[in-house]
């Protein structure tokens, strides 16, 4: 199906009121001029303006249309929406789902206070080029818990903040006193962290006060909080780090415990002697997971990892250098830095951390501003006397969340208005049904009545929002715009699916006859059938062309090789893992071909290696890999190594049938360090430039880049068959079949144009 843009815009009139006089005012309307009339129907200049300011550039991204040229645009657009409105696309099921869908995804964005957002996103990234190190004490009381209980809370707060400024130790008072379950073994201290990494509150207190100061009360769900700010620090950024683990078991015995250090500083001197440190992952890491890739870890900054992980990795300077064995909750890691990046820009974070205000904690202030704007914008009209009637129905079966309302045969809460929204009713029931579906069990110290009164704030703000969503298009000109744009974009895809586009890749019989009377658009140029190689230096081009030279392609691509004890065949746990890794690759690339080189010591029966190999074949096998995909080869007692253990091994080599996985290969290290494009070139190329036009093969070097041509032959110009030119038909076969059909609807629809009003359309 083809593509299109919508292009129609906002139909405004315009009202002019009359001067004053002595007399009674009177209104006289001036009636503005159609600028163009379809049809029955008229389309003012505003509408006409609207739709061409935004698709000037429809037809060259880089000069726009003058008026006078987008008007058919426009014109044949309003033609082919008025027929799908004659044939009442507009009230089936199917467009008014649609539209609905697209309605609630657009007046999402138009229900948010940007400027808030934006200086809500702003803030974090000011904060998140510091890093603060801070604690704190609870005072734990419920958000919902009653006032006086609140009030005793804060005093509380009060009277402790008041000892830590006459010199009591913040740290033994957030030990003894504070309500963090994690106090006694922090002593109140929540470390380094940055924008994002704790509640909104917290956060703002810590930003805002001079290392030192204590705050007043700051409340959360949880309690009131003092916070104490340690220290600041420019941000670290982040780091990418890879790890050896041996874990210790916390309720391990000491010599288990003894064992494990033994084993990560055997690991350690290993890599002190000089050992390679993907070797030295295979053979001590316990982490299996990271393992796989010589112990990699993902990206993380401040507060994203176990702090001894974290210092250690932060205090590493020089890419590749490796750490002392740390000790965490987990185990003995020794911490290898693979790279070190700066805090991103404002630009490239923005549109993460927009995402982000709204979704975290201070979502909350967004929410808060939002009805607090809401309330402002339109006429509320609350009854207290009638919400006293309902209030008296909170008991405290609102705390475990199984509260229900008793309908008295006095009380049809249907006919009690707890409020009122522009005149718009918004009676008790309702509000009764809400909080029987939005009740959650609460603490032991939440008060009903303070629950039922947040459930009808909450209620009445949903409300309010509600409203605000159903009545967008009155009250917002932009979103009226952009739902009128959609609501005939919609139509206008319906419409040309049906006359022109599914018509066109149906009709087998009328794209052949139009091919046949059009042949001579249809054609090849001279055309090289050639394989492009470039790459950053001679070498890598070099081995490139050498994995290309047979097929199937030798990757530069292996698996780890499977060691077996002395004369054993068999596939045992300690190769499992191993295999496990051979098989996801051969599953994720389809057009791998594997070769399993079977190997075995002097020592042991001939027979051994190629047992070992058939293992292997049938694990494969029994795991769908077909034996079309494998190349068997038994070295046997040849190629001895110099360690002894590698001669009873098994060993994989990759192949592939395709060249975009040679490609692959060589830039996995680093991205775009090599291109391989094949297939039919016409001389214009660009790739070709600089080369002969001949066969064979031929080398460049161009601004740092070396390219390697070979050109297995050159077909001279000729006619395109029908089905090498069929995608092009198409098209072309569209365009005839909208031509065809504009052409009747237009002698439906006549087009009469103000030529004065043309005039007043704004470039």
């Amino acid at each position: 199906m083809s593509k299109i843009q919508f292009h129609i815009g906002l139909i405004t009139i315009s009202l002019v009121s009359a001067c004053k006089t002595s007399a009674p005012p009177q209104q006289t309307v001036t009636e503005a001029q159609p600028l163009v009339e379809i049809g029955k129907e008229q389309f003012s200049i505003d509408d006409y303006q609207d739709s061409y300011n935004k698709n000037k550039f429809a037809s060259d991204s880089t000069k726009a249309l003058s008026p006078e040229e987008y008007l058919p645009l426009y014109t044949d657009l309003k033609i082919k929406v008025l027929q799908a409105r004659s044939e009442g696309k507009d009230t089936t099921l199917d467009y008014r789902e649609e539209i609905a869908s697209y309605r609630d995804q657009l007046a999402k964005n138009h229900l948010v206070d940007k400027d808030l957002v934006e200086k809500l996103t702003t803030e974090a990234y000011d904060r998140l080029k510091q890093e603060v190190r801070a604690s704190h004490i609870l005072v734990g009381v419920s958000e919902d818990a009653s006032p006086a209980d609140t009030l005793e809370a804060h005093r509380a707060a009060i009277a402790l903040r008041g000892r830590l400024e006459e010199g009591s130790d913040f740290a033994d008072m957030a030990s003894r006193f504070s309500k963090d379950p994690a106090a006694k073994t922090t002593r109140g201290d929540l470390g380094y962290f940055t924008a994002f990494q704790t509640l909104y509150p917290i956060e703002t207190a810590a930003y805002t006060l001079p290392v030192g100061k204590i705050s007043q009360p700051v409340r959360t769900k949880a309690g009131y909080h003092l916070i104490k700010v340690n220290d600041r620090r420019t941000n670290r950024g982040m780091v990418r780090v890879a790890h050896i683990m041996v874990t210790v078991d916390t309720a391990g015995t000491p010599a288990q415990k003894e064992s494990a250090k033994t084993r990560i500083d055997e690991a350690y001197a290993q890599l002190q002697a000089g050992d390679e440190w993907n070797l030295v992952v295979e053979k001590f890491s316990d982490d299996r997971e990271s393992r796989k890739n010589g112990g990699l870890l993902p990206l993380f900054g401040t507060g994203q990892m176990v702090p001894e992980i974290e210092e250690a990795a932060f205090a590493l300077t020089r890419p590749q250098s490796y750490s002392k064995p740390v000790l965490t909750m987990y185990g003995w890691h020794i911490i290898r830095l693979i790279e070190k990046r700066p805090i991103e820009t404002f630009a490239n974070m923005a549109p993460a951390l927009r995402k982000k205000v709204v979704t975290d904690s201070r979502g909350k202030v967004i929410e808060q501003a939002n009805a607090t704007r809401l309330r402002k914008k339109y006429a509320l009209q609350e009854a207290p006397e009638q919400w006293k009637l309902v209030a008296a129905l909170a008991d405290s079966t609102l705390r475990t969340g199984k509260w229900d309302y008793q309908r008295a045969v006095s009380a049809d809460w249907s006919t009690v208005t707890l409020f009122r929204i522009e005149q718009r009713p918004y009676d008790a029931l309702s509000f009764l049904n809400y909080v029987k579906r939005k009740q959650t069990p609460r603490p032991k110290d939440a008060s009903p009545e303070v629950v039922f009164r947040r459930h009808y704030t909450d209620y009445l703000t949903e409300s309010l929002m509600e409203y605000e969503r159903d009545h967008l298009e009155e009250t917002n000109p932009e979103f009226r715009s952009l739902m009128n744009e959609i609501r005939e974009g919609v139509l206008l895809s319906q419409i040309m699916e049906e006359q022109v586009w599914q018509r066109s890749l149906s009709d087998s019989t009328g794209q052949r006859s139009f091919y046949e009377r059009n042949k001579e658009r249809y054609n090849y140029p001279e055309r090289a059938l050639a394989t492009i190689v470039t790459a950053k230096d001679t070498q890598t081009l070099n081995s490139v062309r050498k994995s290309l030279a047979t097929s199937p392609y030798k990757l530069e691509r292996k698996s780890k090789e499977l060691l077996f004890p002395v004369n054993s065949v068999e596939i045992g746990n300690e190769q499992l893992d191993a295999l496990t890794d051979l098989y996801i690759i051969m599953q994720k690339n389809a057009d791998y071909v594997v070769e399993i080189a079977g190997y075995r010591s002097a020592d042991e029966p001939e027979i051994t290696s190629s047992t070992r190999v058939r293992n292997v074949v049938k694990y494969l096998n029994a795991r769908n890999i077909p034996i079309l995909r494998i190349i068997e080869k038994d070295y046997g007692s040849f190629r001895q190594s110099a360690e002894p253990e590698r001669n009873r091994r098994v060993a994989f080599q990759f192949f592939s049938q395709s060249k975009s996985d040679v490609e692959k290969v060589y830039n996995a290290d680093a991205p775009g360090a090599v291109t391989i494009r094949e297939g039919y070139f016409p001389k214009s190329d660009p790739l070709l430039a600089g080369f002969k036009w001949q066969t064979g093969e031929q080398t460049a070097n161009a601004s740092g880049t070396f390219t390697w041509l070979n050109v297995a032959k050159i077909d001279p110009p000729r006619a395109k068959t029908f089905s090498e030119a069929r995608g092009t038909v198409i098209n072309d076969y569209q365009k005839e079949l909208e031509k065809q059909w504009l052409a009747r609807l237009q002698e439906k629809y006549p087009v009469k144009v103000n030529a004065q009003e043309l005039e007043k359309v704004k470039r």
